[in-house]
């Protein structure tokens, strides 16, 4: 490893993966529940999901966007989406209770979320007590190829039923979410190293959990300390 870095080789998470991606375009990406999705794929659902966002009523530049989500790969496109989009990535903890979901979602001011439907009943406990104005869900298998992707949402909601009954109203699909965002147009966001890429929350040991303010400059030093 080298002894110095370069924080600075890039603008933005955003330019180092859309960089990255035209460089291994047709290289696997992620794995995940026997499906490979490869740098292009992820260059072309991030890209719609963030003119998606981008489409949102209320939503611009510097908004925070909540992911509940445990390692899908809705996730890396909701993640490259978002930041794509210039917006602010909360993650959140699957696991939360209902008590612990509203601080983080009132605390980091999300305005949107998105949620693997194993845990909307949670967010539909507290929704009208936060600033939350769109919240977008998804099943395990909204990914993967057909059929397996049929399969996969009947088992998990009727076979094993992981999917407690719930309903939040106006609640979008992700597959639709990024069908509207291909059919839409993109706008580049300008961002800037200093603006705000994350709100980790810490595990909340010491006291209530608290949002640790991530740059893009942060996270670009740690993936260059990392060696990419």
């Amino acid at each position: 490893m080298p002894a110095d870095i370069d924080p600075d080789g890039y603008a933005s998470v955003a330019d180092m993966f859309e960089k990255t991606a035209a460089k291994y375009a047709d290289k696997p990406a992620y794995h995940n529940l026997g499906c490979t999705m490869t740098y292009a794929e992820l260059d072309a659902q991030s890209r719609a999901f963030a003119a998606f966002l981008q489409t949102l009523p209320g939503m611009a530049k510097g908004e925070r966007v909540a992911i509940m989500s445990p390692n899908l790969l809705q996730y890396p496109v909701a993640l490259f989406g978002i930041l794509r989009a210039g917006m602010v990535v909360v993650n959140v903890n699957p696991l939360y209770t209902p008590r612990e979901l509203e601080h983080q979602l009132k605390d980091s001011g999300a305005r949107a979320i998105v949620i693997v439907e194993n845990f909307a009943s949670v967010l539909q406990q507290v929704l009208k007590n936060t600033g939350v104005q769109h919240v977008i869900t998804t099943q395990l298998g909204d990914m993967l190829p057909l059929p397996k992707r049929w399969l996969v949402n009947f088992v998990v909601k009727h076979v094993k039923k992981m999917v407690p009954v719930w309903r939040i109203d106006g609640a979008i699909e992700f597959r639709d979410a990024l069908a509207r965002g291909a059919a839409a147009t993109f706008t580049p966001v300008v961002i800037a190293r200093e603006d705000i890429a994350f709100l980790q929350y810490t595990g909340g040991t010491t006291g209530v959990s608290k949002g640790a303010m991530l740059t893009n400059r942060n996270i670009l030093a740690n993936l260059e300390q990392t060696g990419i």
